[in-house]
């Protein structure tokens, strides 16, 4: 193995560990953005007391997560329960081995990628693992040997079928624009013509709402529905085990804002004023706190509603989608 090799793979272990760490960490803040800005829309303070302005709130759940008791249900499928918050993990963390956070940089004399690996099939890679994230929710209600939590896991499980069609076909439009798969070159389409979100307006729309079911978000969290499942899939679970599923949650809403802005909005590409990395910063955040507005703004739909958008609406639209691009594309 020659030495360019070693530095090749030297750099790949780097980025992994890189990009774990910050997917590992970013709870943290945002959990607590998330409660300032839900108090800041109800007209309240959200955290106020463990340091200033309560950002030392994350910390001190941290802490108390660590040490709360981990509780097993008697009658629970043991193997199954541990291995539940795992499978909900991994995937997710899996996905971002694809995603590109900008293009190249030059550090002394050596050109550097900003994502672990440009696979030509990215796009298809991301939805095909993200959906393995949702055998941990149905494990995670099937093995805690409770109504409440089966009856989560399988509003999930129905959930992700239901949705994952029509974020998918979304998705089709935008690669019939770039004619490609990979990442990158949807990126790079767009600094040669003009961001997607102009072709693919209907697209665009049905891929935000799509993603907000995928993601289990407000108005679409049936499978965590704490008014009539007591937390749904998770209400078994304590201590680190549940704060799996809520890591899970937060990189899969960082994820889905990372795909939107790749997808429709130009990734890293805007004005030369800001580094390409720090525009593609700007515009994840502002979905991010898309997501939690919306969160905290619309009502929760009943089962049924969440059916008919589903079946009825969106995946309708997402092939009319299709077939409108292909006429003008073609």
């Amino acid at each position: 193995m020659d030495i360019n090799t070693l530095i090749e793979v030297a750099l790949i272990t780097v980025k992994v560990i890189l990009v774990s760490s910050i997917l590992f960490a970013l709870p943290i803040p945002l959990t607590w953005i998330e409660r300032k800005v839900a108090g800041h829309i109800q007209l309240r303070l959200g955290p106020f007391r463990v340091g200033w302005h309560g950002i030392l709130q994350p910390i001190a759940d941290m802490i108390k997560l660590m040490f709360k008791e981990d509780i097993i249900p008697d009658k629970a499928d043991k193997w199954l329960f541990k291995l539940a918050p795992i499978i909900s993990l991994v995937p997710i963390f899996l996905t971002f081995a694809t995603v590109p956070v900008g293009d190249k940089i030059t550090v002394l004399g050596r050109e550097i990628t900003l994502y672990i690996s440009d696979m030509n099939v990215g796009i298809l890679y991301i939805l095909a693992v993200a959906g393995i994230g949702v055998y941990g929710l149905i494990f995670g209600g099937w093995a805690s040997n409770s109504k409440y939590a089966l009856l989560g896991s399988m509003r999930s499980s129905a959930q992700m079928i239901s949705y994952e069609l029509a974020l998918s076909f979304a998705a089709i439009g935008v690669v019939m624009v770039s004619n490609s798969l990979s990442l990158v070159d949807i990126v790079n389409s767009q600094k040669v013509s003009t961001w997607n979100i102009c072709y693919q307006p209907l697209g665009f729309i049905i891929f935000i709402i799509a993603g907000l079911a995928e993601i289990n978000r407000i108005p679409f969290d049936l499978s965590e529905d704490e008014g009539t499942l007591a937390a749904g899939y998770h209400v078994e679970y304590s201590s680190m085990r549940f704060s799996f599923f809520m890591l899970a949650e937060y990189v899969a809403m960082v994820l889905m804002s990372v795909l939107a802005v790749i997808l429709f909005f130009g990734g890293w590409s805007g004005h030369a004023i800001l580094p390409p990395i720090v525009w593609f910063l700007i515009k994840v955040s502002a979905f991010i706190y898309f997501f939690m507005w919306v969160r905290f703004t619309f009502p929760r739909y009943r089962y049924d509603q969440l059916m008919t958008i589903g079946w009825k609406i969106l995946l309708p639209l997402s092939l009319v989608n299709i077939l409108i691009t292909g006429l003008f594309v073609i």
